[in-house]
């Protein structure tokens, strides 16, 4: 009898009852996160600089990709966002794999605490890092030091020079992040079969031939998500150039993003009087298509299966 009200209750493999387990997540993301965007997709098609707001259809994107100003600073920062997105990738993420094959290392001693060096930048605040690189690539604050100990070379305006400021805020950003992707590539590797490197190994391949090989097809999909995870942070990217060049994206829009160009137009209006919600909300509606372009194809070419 009791068997039979659990099954009516859904308690048996395949009931509905595990649908309770997600419903306050789903309800925190629809909240937070889905009705947000839809709730932005449809600022972009008014004007809110107008009271009551008036419906504009698409002009708010025909004025984001014509107008002079807008479409200059919106292009600049989409160029820069690829930028930004393509050091991450180069540095950051190979670099997370070069550790995390290190770590896996059966023969390496004190793991621990290598591990912790990797991962300790991702426990420091973001803004406490950008303003501390800030300081550090000073010529005024810490240029003395520099040439104290004869590294004069050191000694310039990193972060006041447009051929040099996204590089430097991009290389800041890539120290504080690559715990995350060293870790994650870490946990992969973790769970690759001794037993297939043990017969490897017996058939005469060498380490580079066994990662190759053997360990990256197994952590392929790992390595995709990885690299959307980056895509998608790094066009969302907004605190570290706040905290090391500001919400305008000096010097001359240098290190403007597309996260920076939304705050500036579309929530404080900094060189826009006044804010322009509608073209600010058609920034992020843009930038969440091209998200999914690049999200998509990565997810079909990454997510084998097993």
């Amino acid at each position: 009898m009791t068997t039979k009200k659990r099954r009516r209750n859904g308690l048996h493999p395949g009931g509905s009852y595990w649908m309770m387990y997600i419903l306050p997540a789903l309800a925190v993301y629809i909240f937070f996160m889905a009705y947000p965007m839809l709730d932005s997709i449809r600022l972009s098609l008014y004007n809110s600089n107008v009271v009551p707001r008036e419906f504009v259809g698409l002009q708010n994107y025909i004025d984001l990709f014509t107008d002079k100003t807008h479409s200059t600073r919106f292009w600049g920062a989409f160029k820069n966002t690829w930028v930004f997105f393509f050091f991450h990738m180069a540095f950051q993420n190979v670099l997370g794999m070069l550790f995390a094959v290190i770590l896996t290392n059966r023969t390496m001693r004190g793991k621990r605490f290598y591990h912790t060096i990797v991962f300790l930048p991702c426990t420091f605040a973001v803004t406490v890092t950008g303003y501390l690189f800030r300081m550090i690539l000073s010529p005024v604050l810490s240029g003395p030091a520099f040439k104290s100990v004869g590294l004069d070379c050191l000694v310039y305006h990193w972060l006041g020079d447009e051929k040099t400021a996204l590089a430097i805020v991009s290389l800041v950003s890539v120290w504080q992040w690559v715990g995350i992707p060293a870790m994650m590539f870490f946990a992969a590797l973790q769970n690759v079969s001794e037993d297939v490197l043990e017969a490897a190994e017996i058939e005469g391949c060498n380490s580079w031939q066994a990662f190759w090989y053997i360990k990256y097809p197994l952590i392929l999909p790992v390595v995709g998500m990885i690299a959307i995870l980056t895509f998608v942070n790094n066009f969302n990217a907004f605190d570290i150039v706040y905290a090391m060049e500001g919400p305008t994206g000096p010097p001359n829009y240098a290190t403007d993003l597309i996260g920076t160009l939304f705050y500036r137009v579309g929530v404080v209006g900094v060189n826009v009087t006044p804010p322009e919600p509608g073209i600010g909300a058609a920034i992020s509606t843009s930038t969440f298509f091209m998200l999914l372009l690049g999200v998509i194809p990565t997810l079909k070419v990454t997510q084998t299966k097993e």
